[in-house]
């Protein structure tokens, strides 16, 4: 597979560094629902496994819960003042632990695929990793806590920005204590924030000072990388909006203690999702949830289509248009899979697209090129607009199990009529045959009661269920 390195920026081939292709994404802030925004990071770090594991790898596929940071750590105070902190957050963060695993779940991602670990559970890593950065020179103490020095990093041979153009090197007097800044500059940032009052705590002490608080955004995806996967690991994903500060400060964390630079061997990242030609985002009041999809009548699965449908390196567009469009190939797609049940014998092939031509594996080889592989299957599966041949019926079936295995939509789930409605079916060819049509259309209607839409073609009667 050859994929967009962000550190290199161009293309280049997967070469696993062992025999597992050990993955990390970055996830969830769990202070509140994710939108459909934050979703097209998770489909695409999905899809991404979903490729490298179809071309025969072992995965190993990480990702985080954040689930202690300023935002976490005030919305759990305004929703739960009658709790003490901690209890506080737990209660917040595992209401929206289970809301993420639940959206994960009806986009099409395998949450079994993933080894979850929540940041919470890795305070001692995140705090041994302090110590160390701090005995070594690159960290120091200040009033508010302890702080990353990006200026001692240069000053061992590290390059700060290797994912971005970083030309301020004037560092000494910077310094920031939030976690999320959008500046071009860099500034020396929080690896741990002493308590303030209302907070949750952890203990910390270094040079025999009482730092008793919680850890800083970066240094948590550092320390639970470092701890499941080690260093280097092989890919490491994310939103575009991550590279700047996020991913760049977690590759100072992670390499400054180590000879080597690099911290994953491939930054891969994708664009955003964007409403009226701005970013979707809570901060912009412009964002969609899947609650809001399906008040429209729209299902998640038809959002990971419209997410797949342009590729992970450009920006998508989302309008209630574009939704529709992709809902309704969905649609049809299922409609396609369905003819797997209704081989006709005396239809012979159609040679309009091969099964070869129709591959997916070397398009999504392409650095994941969704939309080569939706344009694919749309050629094949427009051919059989009046029936289907049986040995074109048994390679379809096999290629909806490609389908799913690369894009998630669980288009080989198909399943044959109920009995109920095979006798309605078959009693409307009957009628059809003595051309009773008032019969023919009342078993119609009968059978679209039953979530079963028929259509006549000059091969005989196709059917779909209708979800």
């Amino acid at each position: 597979m050859r994929l967009y390195n962000g550190l290199t920026k161009h293309q280049q081939q997967l070469e696993p560094l062992s025999e597992t292709v050990r993955i990390y994404s970055c996830g969830p802030t769990v202070y509140d629902q994710a939108h459909i925004g934050n979703l097209a990071a998770y489909i695409f770090a999905d899809s991404l496994r979903r490729a490298i594991s179809a071309e025969g790898h072992q995965v190993l596929h990480v990702m985080n819960y954040t689930d202690v940071d300023d935002k976490i750590i005030a919305r759990s105070a305004k929703n739960y003042p009658q709790l003490e902190p901690d209890q506080a957050l737990t209660e917040l963060t595992s209401k929206y632990i289970a809301q993420f695993n639940d959206d994960m779940v009806a986009i099409g991602n395998q949450l079994e695929a993933y080894k979850f670990i929540k940041a919470t559970d890795s305070i001692e890593e995140m705090k041994q990793l302090i110590i160390e950065l701090h005995k070594a020179g690159f960290a120091y103490l200040a009033d508010d806590g302890v702080y990353f020095s990006i200026a001692k990093y240069r000053q061992s041979g590290k390059v700060y920005g290797q994912l971005s153009t970083i030309t301020d090197s004037s560092t000494s007097e910077a310094r920031i204590q939030n976690d999320e800044y959008d500046k071009a500059t860099p500034h020396d940032f929080a690896l741990w924030k002493k308590q303030k009052p209302g907070e949750p705590a952890w203990p910390l002490s270094i040079d025999g000072q009482d730092l008793s608080g919680r850890p800083g955004w970066h240094i948590e995806c550092s320390a639970m990388s470092q701890k499941q996967l080690g260093i280097p690991f092989d890919i490491h994903t994310g939103g575009i909006d991550l590279i700047f500060p996020h991913h760049e400060n977690e590759i100072a964390q992670s390499t400054a203690l180590h000879k080597g630079p690099i911290m994953a061997g491939i930054f891969a990242h994708n664009n955003h999702v964007l409403v009226d030609g701005r970013k979707m985002a809570k901060s912009a009041n412009n964002f969609y949830t899947l609650a809001d999809i399906a008040a429209k009548g729209f299902e998640p699965l038809a959002l990971r289509l419209m997410i797949l449908q342009t590729h992970y390196r450009r920006e998508a567009h989302f309008s209630w248009q574009n939704l529709e469009a992709a809902q309704n190939r969905l649609n049809n797609w299922r409609a396609t899979a369905d003819l797997v049940w209704q081989a006709n014998p005396q239809m012979t092939d159609i040679p309009a697209i091969s099964w070869q031509e129709a591959a997916l594996q070397p398009v999504m080889s392409d650095n994941l090129d969704t939309p080569r592989a939706i344009f694919l299957i749309d050629q094949l599966f427009g051919q059989w607009n009046g029936g289907i041949s049986t040995q074109d019926a048994q390679q379809l079936r096999q290629y909806l199990i490609s389908v799913d295995s690369y894009l998630g939509l669980n288009l080989s789930t198909t399943t044959k009529l109920s009995q109920e409605s095979q006798k309605l079916l078959d009693e409307r060819h009957t009628a059809r045959v003595a051309e009773d049509w008032a019969t023919a259309d009342k078993l119609r209607n009968q059978l679209l009661k039953a979530d079963v839409e028929v259509r006549d073609t000059p091969q005989g009667q196709i059917w779909n269920h209708r979800r």
